[in-house]
């Protein structure tokens, strides 16, 4: 018997979700602050390691977001938001921006870009994107972005998030 595509379906995981998260914490990642302003004029913004380059032609980036984030409303309907890559030294920041029940934005260092978006002041790079299309798989949102407008500041070492710690790069 031939299955189509179709009816093909994945087989259920044959590990716990706390297995699951440990392996994927073994894949290396930058470290980001999405960041982006209300419709009301509210700054929200939030740390996420699920970033990555889609296309160079149009300049495409995605990042995830949890279906429950508090966030989401103003992520899911706002024009605009900035992907902010965090450097070595901002590892507080990253820490900050993944807390709750703190304003996030007391004394942070920011410029407004596209759409009112917060280009963090001191970020390894800068990505200011138009919310353009958004997909739900999962538990997650995955928002792809096409980038407006990007820059980078030039020798700054990446943070770096592995197996639930920061790292910072080491040359080989």
């Amino acid at each position: 018997m031939s299955l189509t595509a179709s009816s093909r379906r994945a087989q259920p995981p044959s590990f716990s979700a706390p297995e699951f998260r440990a392996a994927l914490g073994m894949f290396a990642t930058g470290v980001t602050i999405v960041t982006a302003r209300t419709a009301e004029g509210e700054l929200i913004g939030l740390t996420a390691n699920s970033f990555n380059s889609v296309s160079l032609d149009p300049p495409l980036v995605l990042w995830s977001l949890a279906r429950a984030a508090a966030s989401m409303p103003a992520f899911s309907t706002g024009s605009h938001y900035a992907i902010n890559v965090l450097g070595a030294d901002q590892h507080d920041l990253a820490k900050r921006f993944a807390a709750k029940g703190l304003d996030r934005f007391a004394d942070v260092a920011f410029v407004e870009g596209v759409g009112g978006a917060p280009l963090l002041s001191g970020a390894a790079a800068s990505f200011e994107c138009f919310n353009r299309s958004r997909y739900e798989e999962g538990d997650h949102v995955i928002f792809v972005g096409e980038v407006e407008r990007c820059s980078h500041r030039l020798g700054a070492s990446p943070l770096l998030f592995h197996g639930g710690k920061f790292y910072t790069e080491h040359p080989l």
